[in-house]
């Protein structure tokens, strides 16, 4: 199975696409690829939707994962950033089901929990454990990427109906 997660955002989109093999019991997993989508704040916010729309289709298309796996908006502490990445996040949805492609929202509590094992971890013991469980040679960076391989691992070692 290969699950993208992705870390949704308007400036910066982390995405990191993690490959799962082997057993329900005896599985391993695998970072396939990670990256950012970046959009200028020059543009004026429909060409950044625009943006993030196409470069995300064409990672869904060269990757063609079988699932996808979005961070939530699960709280916000500023309303100017709230609205324009949910308004992201809905075009990262829209795309995902334009392709059929089933999707899971985790929060990032439950991203920690699952991938760190606490439900309150600091960033850095979370970027730890997604480098110790992907076998990475150094900390995910940045945070963006981090993020979206933490939600895409959390997806991996879920008990997922799929």
């Amino acid at each position: 199975m290969t699950i993208l997660g992705i870390d949704p955002g308007t400036a910066t989109i982390g995405y990191g696409l993690v490959k799962k093999t082997g057993t329900k019991k005896l599985s391993r997993l695998f970072c396939l690829a990670q990256g950012l989508i970046t959009t200028s704040p020059n543009l004026i916010f429909p060409r950044r939707l625009e943006k993030i729309s196409h470069e995300l289709r064409k990672i869904l298309r060269q990757y063609q994962p079988d699932l996808v796996a979005i961070e939530s908006l699960f709280f916000f502490r500023n309303l100017k950033t709230f609205i324009p990445v949910s308004r992201a996040s809905g075009v990262i949805i829209l795309e995902v089901s334009r392709l059929r492609i089933p999707l899971v929202e985790f929060t990032p509590m439950q991203v920690k929990s699952r991938v760190a094992n606490y439900g309150r971890a600091e960033k850095k013991d979370v970027q730890k454990s997604i480098q110790r469980i992907l076998g990475l040679k150094k900390l995910p960076e940045p945070d963006d990427v981090a993020d979206a391989l933490g939600v895409a691992l959390c997806a991996a070692l879920s008990p997922l109906d799929r």
